[in-house]
Order: structure tokens, then C-alpha cells, then sequence
């Protein structure tokens, strides 16, 4: 190693020939559109050295390189830019990196708040007005944009009828039990793990949460539970082996009823657990139940539907029986009205790219009107938890895991589908991490007539190793 060392040291020494060194002192030719684009990032954005991204375009010009900046945005093509600001959006912007006219090389955390960026770069008339006269002078794309069909849904559909919130789910999840399995930990927990220290694994982590999970649901031997939305089982599978109870999933999702029948099945557990494809308004004919939960489901049921389901909920416990809803909840900072509110959801179209390529049909509510809507089910809410940094964290983990597993994810499903889900996870947990988007766990009771409710004083319990 040291003798090659040498050698490089001795031909650093030697004068180069002219013909040699030209390439590396040559600059890109000159690009009018490249200098325009310029002129509009640094509008935008700021020069080179004020903001904490490089840009490269695509005659290779690259300004603001260097050690401190956290990541590169690469403007594939002339009409790049174009796309993105007439009019700007965020799903423009979007659907410009999943089609490759942008990409980001480095942290893509960091790279999920370019939209802000560029939403706050363009507050000020006299920007606006600067910028559309730039971009007015590049070139319209070249490449025809895609519709990404494959990977899209209608969000037009009927609002959340079971035909339609089948189809939403069956697009999030059928894109294959392998895909999810390269990137989410052993038990493939799709949902907020939980870190008791910080310093867990996301594997441990993710038995953290459920064990957390059936303490607070006081789990025993024997008792009926009834998981709304299982995902691929993991809690029923935890609940049975470690608690002994008896316990029914349902999902509307066939590739995870699969999956979640095999574990089930693999761990002794056919007899008292099983798996149905099962819409949460057809729950009448599984009878009474001890103690229900869901993790990750009712964010996915519609803001006008939650009265249904937490009613569908409560018909199926029994009097004394405990209900652990596990959640995404719209944060404070999300809460903003009037003319904001409108040009973020008409003009900016926040959230589309979710709607039409990641979870069609989802909607979030404030915490408040979880609880107001449980109540009048006659579920009374006993403990509520906010989880909101264990999530930001969890979706870390995910981000990191993806990235690492590009190869593998591409060679299963392609790169625009590896793109839609290493965006969505970015950028949900810039959301977490900002207060726009929390998740709570919210425990509720069904009181025995007169009122009476079968827990403990204190949450003691819920800690003690």
C-alpha cells in the first residue's frame, strides 16, 4: 500500500503534457439555459454558499459544492425547472424527481425541505413575478411526463365506501411482501416503533411497541382480542405467544393475510388466532371481544367515517372491555386557515402526492376530535400518549434502510417505486419531526354499567419489569 503511495507521489511530481491537463482545466461550454436556471435557483434559493445543498445541471455545471453542504439537487434537463414553477406545486415538484428531471444526491431528509424552500422563495410578488419572466424563457421539456399508472390511483373515487378504501389499501400493500420485507424489521412492523432509551435497534424497538402495547391493553391468558388492520400479524403473533390469548385480524389487504397466516400458523397458533379479509364495517359476525386494538389503521378510514368505526369498534367489546387506537393525528403546527389554507391545498396541492401515489383516501384529524368521537361511541378515553419523536425516529430508521436496500428494491419493483416510497418516508418524517403530523396512542374503556372500568390507579404497572 505504501509503495503505491510512493508511486502516485513520484507522478504528481512529473510535468504533465498540455494535452493531459486540458480536460481537467476545462469548464462546461456555455448554456444560456443553464445560465438562466441559475439566476432562478438563486433567486429561490439563494446563492451558492448561503443554502445547504449543491446544484448541478445538466451540462455539468455544479455551484455550492463542497463539504458542507448535505446534498446535491441534479437538474437532469433544460424544461426541469419549467415543470416545477408553471405553476410552481409541490406535487410538480415531486413528480419531477420520480421521473428523474431531479434528483438529489446526499441526505434526503435534508433534500425533503427543498418544497418549503421554494414555497417561501416565492412569497414576495416582485420574486414571483422575476422568476415566472425566467422561466418563461426555457425550454419546455422534451421528455413527455409520465402518469406513473402504475403506480397511481384515482383519489375521485366514491369518499371511503368499501369498494374504494379496498382498492386504496390493496394498492399501498400490494406492491409486494418482499418489497416491505428488504427495508422493515423482522416482525415487519409497519407502523411507530417505540425507544424506551434511543438506543434500541429498529428490531428491538419494534418488540418494544408491542410489548408497550399489551400492557396497556392489561392482556390475559385466554382473552379474546380483536386487531383492526392487522398488517401482516405481528401483534397477534406477540399477543399469542407471549399472553396466551385467543385473538382475530383482519386486513384488507390478501398478499398480508398470507403472510400473517403462515406466522401464525408456523407458531402454533392456528387453533386460537386467525386471519380474516375483512372490511371493519362486516365485523358484526365475529362476535364479543376483551380487548381490541389498531395500529395504523384508522388514519385511513376517512374524518367522516370515524364515528362508524369507533362504533364498529365498541359493538364488538364487551362491557369492561379496553380499545388501544394507534395512530397518526394532525399536529398543532398543521392547523392554519383561510386563504393559506386554500392555496396549500389548490394552488401548492400539499399532500397530492400522498393522495395519488402513496395512500389514496388517507385523512388525518386533530387529536381532539379523536377523543370527542370515541367518546360518543361509549368509549371513554382513559390515557392518551404522544409518540410523535418515536415516530420520526422509526422513519429514520426506514429512510436508512431503503437507501441501503436500493439495489435489491429496484430489481423488484423499479426505480419510480423506489423513489415514491424513499420520498414518502423522507419527508413523513420531516413532518414528525416539525409537529405538523403526531402519532398518538389513545386508550379507551367500555364501563361496565354504573361506570365502573377494570384498571389499575396508576400506570405502575405498565413500567415494571
Amino acid at each position: 500500500m505504501m509503495n503505491g503511495f510512493r508511486g502516485l507521489e513520484e507522478a504528481l511530481q512529473q510535468p504533465e503534457p498540455a494535452a493531459a491537463l486540458s480536460p481537467q482545466l476545462s469548464t462546461p461550454p456555455f448554456d444560456q439555459d443553464v445560465e438562466t436556471a441559475r439566476r432562478i435557483v438563486d433567486l429561490i434559493f439563494g446563492p451558492p454558499g448561503s443554502r445547504p445543498f449543491a446544484v448541478r445541471y445538466w451540462n455539468g455545471w455544479d455551484d455550492g459544492a463542497g463539504d458542507s453542504v448535505r446534498f446535491t439537487m441534479v437538474v437532469r434537463t433544460p424544461g426541469a425547472l419549467r415543470r416545477v414553477l408553471l405553476p410552481p406545486s409541490e406535487l410538480a415538484m415531486i413528480e419531477a424527481f420520480l421521473d428523474d428531471s431531479l434528483d438529489v444526491e446526499g441526505e434526503m431528509m435534508a433534500a425533503g425541505q427543498l418544497a418549503d424552500s421554494l414555497q417561501n422563495g416565492l412569497r414576495s410578488p416582485a420574486a414571483i413575478v422575476e422568476v415566472a419572466r425566467l422561466v418563461a424563457q426555457l425550454p419546455r421539456d422534451p421528455v413527455p411526463r409520465t402518469t406513473g399508472a402504475k403506480r397511481r390511483l384515482s383519489h375521485m373515487l366514491l369518499p371511503h365506501t368499501k369498494k374504494a378504501d379496498e382498492r386504496s389499501v390493496r394498492f399501498h400493500y400490494d406492491v409486494g411482501n418482499d418489497f416491505y420485507r428488504l427495508w422493515l424489521d423482522r416482525r415487519m412492523q409497519y407502523s411507530c416503533a417505540y425507544f424506551p432509551t434511543g438506543a434500541e435497534s429498529l428490531d428491538d424497538a419494534q418488540t418494544a411497541k408491542l410489548e408497550h402495547i399489551c400492557r396497556k391493553l392489561r392482556l390475559q391468558p385466554g382473552e379474546r382480542l380483536l386487531d383492526v388492520g392487522c398488517g401482516w400479524g405481528g401483534l397477534l403473533h406477540y399477543a399469542g405467544t407471549r399472553y396466551g390469548v385467543e385473538g382475530v385480524g383482519i386486513t384488507l389487504s390478501e398478499e398480508q393475510a398470507k403472510v400473517a397466516r403462515k406466522r401464525l400458523a408456523a407458531a402454533g397458533l392456528g387453533e386460537r388466532c386467525r386471519i380474516e379479509v375483512r372490511d371493519y364495517r362486516d365485523m358484526h359476525a365475529l362476535g364479543g371481544f376483551d380487548k381490541a386494538v389498531s395500529i395504523g389503521m384508522r388514519e385511513h378510514v376517512g374524518a367522516s367515517r370515524l364515528e362508524g368505526y369507533f362504533s364498529a369498534v365498541s359493538s364488538q367489546l364487551r362491557p369492561g372491555g379496553l380499545f388501544l387506537d394507534h395512530g397518526i393525528a394532525r399536529g398543532g403546527m398543521a392547523e392554519t386557515r383561510g386563504v393559506r389554507a386554500w392555496a396549500a391545498r389548490r394552488v401548492w396541492r400539499r399532500d397530492e402526492f400522498i393522495r395519488r401515489y402513496v395512500f389514496p383516501g388517507g385523512e388525518l384529524v386533530p387529536v381532539g376530535r379523536l377523543a370527542t368521537v370515541g367518546e360518543r361511541a361509549g368509549l371513554e378515553v382513559r390515557d392518551i400518549e404522544n409518540l410523535r419523536e418515536h415516530y420520526t425516529r422509526t422513519l429514520q430508521c426506514w429512510v436508512e434502510r431503503l437507501e441501503a436496500q436500493h439495489r435489491e428494491i429496484v430489481s423488484l419493483v423499479g426505480e419510480r417505486t423506489y423513489r415514491v416510497w424513499r420520498l414518502y418516508v423522507a419527508g413523513a418524517a420531516l413532518g414528525f419531526a416539525s409537529g405538523s403530523t403526531t402519532l398518538i396512542q389513545t386508550l379507551y374503556a367500555k364501563p361496565h354499567a354504573g361506570g365502573r372500568v377494570d384498571l389499575p390507579p396508576t400506570r405502575e404497572d405498565l413500567y415494571r419489569s
